[in-house]
This record gives structure tokens, C-alpha cells and sequence, in this order.
């Protein structure tokens, strides 16, 4: 058997899609679906953030994204809001009926996360602590497993595993690009890693093209080579200013950028959808 017994398709061969219900929207994350999810690397305001998120929805986002608390490589880079802008998150979510996803850094803050939060994210850095993916496995809440920074396929998978074996099944891997010896781009970006997780895993992976290439004129080309590559969808940052960004603003798309974007992942969506349909009739 595979070290990550539970994650392995010899244990589930039919694909895991996760549901998430708001109050006004249904959303699946899975097999045959492309969602993207978007927003601001961190929320910084309220009146930017609830303008953004307004804007994001009427462009197609299926998921809303921002960032509460932000583990940066220097201490004195914005840190985020914390838990002060937990309020922002809920209100977004309630205005526009989008899910809403946002990082988990301390298990501390999971009773002031968890009553507003669709989807609670993990870290790179965070990957590998296994005391949060303990705690998270014991909740009936989606859970985002980024991969580590220079972790292996199977350590992705193994980390996984510390959520499914708590009883949450419900977790969606997210591929933000690993470190190489490239300097030309943030992280060097893994596509091969979408059909070999589809090969090894049933649960859901999305891309993330905004960290792990941190140029936004390479964001839409790589979102479009994770949905070509089978990828179950993306999530992309998006500023109405990038230039005046707290965090990530060079890797942020512009709302007329996303719109762009997000119309080329519709054809290529609806385009592997119908070569899938043909390969079921054969």
C-alpha cells in the first residue's frame, strides 16, 4: 500500500468533489468543474476589499480570496489585519453570496475563523505542521493544503493525510510552484504535478499561478496550462491597484486582467469537458 493510504485512490477510486453552500450560492470544487477562486493577496481595508469583491463576482469568481493573517519572510512586511478583519470577510460574504477562503495560520484563531470562514487555508510554510492539521482534521470545514516549498509529491500527500485521518474529508491540494535554482520567476511551477496527483489521489488540485510565478503577465498563461493540464481550478490575486498593493503586487492581476482570464478558462474548461465526454463514449 501507499504511504498515504487514505488519500490514495487504491482507497477511493471515484473523485472526491467538495461542496460548499452559502445562503444564495452553491459551489463544487471537482472532477469536471473549473472554479476560480480570487481576490487580494490580503484584505487591507474594508471599502477596497467589499468594492473588489462586488467587482470579482459580477466577472465570474466562483470563490472569494483574502488574506487575514500573512507568515512574510521579513517581520516588518504587512503582517495582515488578523482577526480585525475577520468582520470584512463575513460582510463580503454576505453582500456578494460568494464563499470565502482565508489562511490559518495558529489553531488559536480557529473559534474566531470557523463561524465566517467557507474554506480555511494552509501554507506552504504551514504544511508541515502537523499539530494545525490535527486540529483541522477534526472539523466538518474544506480545507486548502498548499504545497511546501521544496516538498515532495508525497509529502504534499502525507501532510494531507493528517487531515483525512481526523475525519475531514474534505480537502482540496493547491500547487503554488516549488523552489528551484530559477531566479527568473518567484517558484518554478509544477504542471506535472496535476496528473500525477489526478493519478495518485482522489482529491481535488488546483494551481496557483499568481505565487508561484510572482510575474501577473505569466498568471493567465499558466492558469490556462493548469486547466489544460486537468487542474479542477485556479486561484489568482487580484488588486484594482497592484501598483499600490500592501502585499504581492506584482503578481497581481488587475480586474479587467482577471476578466480576460477568466473568459480563456471558460473555453478551455468547456473544451476538456467535451474531449472528456468523447473519451467516455469510446
Amino acid at each position: 500500500m501507499k504511504p498515504f493510504q487514505l488519500a490514495s485512490r487504491d482507497h477511493c477510486a471515484t473523485d472526491t468533489i467538495i461542496t460548499i453552500v452559502t445562503p444564495s450560492r452553491k459551489v463544487l470544487i471537482g472532477e469536471g468543474y473549473c472554479t476560480v477562486i480570487a481576490g487580494p493577496c490580503a484584505v487591507e481595508n474594508k471599502h477596497d476589499y467589499l468594492y473588489l469583491a462586488h467587482h470579482l463576482k459580477d466577472l465570474g469568481a466562483d470563490i472569494l480570496r483574502g488574506g487575514l493573517f500573512k507568515p512574510r519572510t521579513s517581520p516588518y512586511s504587512f503582517q495582515g489585519l488578523g482577526r480585525s478583519g475577520v468582520d470584512i470577510l463575513a460582510q463580503a460574504r454576505l453582500e456578494t453570496g460568494l464563499p470565502v477562503i482565508t489562511e490559518i495560520m495558529d489553531v488559536r484563531d480557529l473559534d474566531t475563523l470557523y463561524p465566517h470562514i467557507d474554506i480555511l487555508q494552509v501554507g506552504s510554510r504551514n504544511m508541515q505542521n502537523y499539530s494545525l492539521l490535527e486540529e483541522l482534521g477534526r472539523l466538518d470545514k474544506p480545507v486548502m493544503l498548499k504545497r511546501g516549498l521544496s516538498a515532495t509529491i508525497e509529502e504534499w500527500l502525507l501532510a494531507a493525510e493528517y487531515v483525512l485521518k481526523g475525519g475531514n474529508k474534505q480537502i482540496i491540494l493547491c500547487e503554488r510552484g516549488i523552489r528551484t535554482f530559477e531566479a527568473y520567476t518567484r517558484n518554478t511551477v509544477d504542471i506535472g504535478a496535476v496528473p500525477l496527483i489526478k493519478q495518485l489521489s482522489h482529491l481535488p488540485i488546483i494551481v496557483d499561478p499568481s505565487h508561484a510565478t510572482g510575474k501577473w503577465k505569466m498568471v493567465a498563461p499558466i492558469a490556462r496550462a493548469a486547466v489544460a493540464a486537468g487542474a479542477d481550478g485556479v486561484m489568482v490575486e487580484v488588486h484594482q491597484d497592484p501598483d499600490r498593493a500592501l502585499s504581492d503586487g506584482k503578481q497581481s492581476l488587475t480586474p479587467e486582467n482577471f476578466a480576460r482570464m477568466a473568459t480563456q478558462l471558460v473555453r478551455h474548461a468547456q473544451i476538456n469537458l467535451k474531449q472528456a465526454a468523447s473519451q467516455a463514449l469510446l
